[in-house]
């Protein structure tokens, strides 16, 4: 994931996913989950690199959250917003799922429960 500045965007993903910072160094943060185990087959991270060019396209990588009832995507969406998240519109309409965007505005959905 590219950002203007990684500290801030790998600390906003950390917590939006309660996930912890591996490591930061200059110019790149890494994530990962609480007990990562490198490389298992489902081992998943995100590398947090940054890049001085702002964003000007759709990302290349959507991240859609998962919640288990309308009352989790509520309070999912207050506390992503607590970290900075905004609302976004993609051009979505009336749709059942909330679209945010991270502090560099990245977008992403909180889905409701299938």
């Amino acid at each position: 994931m590219k950002a203007g500045d990684d500290s801030a965007v790998g600390r906003f993903w950390a917590g939006a996913l309660g996930w912890g910072i591996s490591s930061e160094g200059p110019d790149v943060t890494n994530l990962e989950p609480e007990g990562f185990v490198y490389p298992a087959p489902a081992a998943v991270r995100i590398d947090v690199v940054r890049d001085p060019q702002p964003k000007t396209v759709k990302n290349r990588v959507h991240v859609d959250l998962a919640i288990t009832s309308v009352a989790h995507q509520g309070d999912l969406v207050a506390r992503l917003q607590g970290l900075g998240a905004t609302p976004a519109d993609l051009g979505q309409g009336d749709v059942p799922w909330t679209v945010l965007a991270d502090p560099e505005g990245n977008e992403f959905c909180v889905f409701t429960p299938l």
